[in-house]
């Protein structure tokens, strides 16, 4: 069997998906690498800023893992601009959902809302709300948020600063994607987990 014998879904029987569960369940295993493909592309995107959609998106990585951020974080701070591809308009939203049944929610949430978050810095400048945040300021992970724009994602636009090649975080994807999707070990509800960890930070100076 290569094909399944339906050509409308209702008409299917076991046998069929069965083997497109098979199918689908061995695609999802390459996930991370299609990611990591996209991510490369993210090189010939938007101009204007003095480093690449790329660039930025390592060096953001970059900032977390000097940070002692975990794995979580600094895959997180590496993808949470991979929507500018083909969500230019809710680049964050669409980051969060790819990430969403992978890591902790802590992280989804902070992904999916750092655009709002991000006005704080240009809003005054292009007449959007700067002050767009203010609307989670009792939320849960506010702070985390705040932080994750104040030290990875807002100041990672330097030419010069040295920032650590895709082939360094190649491994913490797969890692990531290769976890059993939505496991509640691993979203932890509620939890927060602080960006910074000067104890794994200083085991990590390069």
């Amino acid at each position: 069997m290569d094909h399944v014998k339906f050509t409308a879904m209702k008409d299917g029987d076991k046998q069929d998906y069965d083997f497109l569960t098979e199918h689908e369940v061995a695609y999802t295993k390459g996930t991370a690498d299609r990611l990591l493909t996209a991510l490369e592309t993210l090189d010939e995107g938007l101009s204007g800023y003095q480093v690449t959609r790329l660039g930025h998106s390592l060096q953001s990585a970059t900032r977390a893992w000097r940070d002692g951020a975990d794995t979580d974080w600094v895959v997180c701070a590496l993808l949470h601009d991979i929507g500018d591809i083909f969500a230019p308009y809710n680049h964050d939203e669409y980051a969060a959902s790819i990430l969403k049944p992978f890591v902790r929610e802590q992280c989804t949430w902070v992904v999916e809302k750092h655009g709002d978050f991000q006005l704080i810095y240009y809003g005054a400048h292009v007449g959007a709300d700067p002050h767009k945040r203010d609307a989670y300021r009792d939320h849960i992970y506010f702070d985390d948020c705040a932080a994750f724009c104040e030290r990875w994602d807002q100041t990672s636009f330097d030419p010069v600063y040295d920032t650590l090649p895709l082939d360094h975080f190649r491994q913490m994807v797969r890692q990531v994607f290769a976890r059993t999707p939505y496991d509640p070990n691993v979203i932890q509800p509620g939890m927060r987990v602080s960006l910074l960890d000067a104890n794994t930070a200083s085991e990590r100076i390069t």
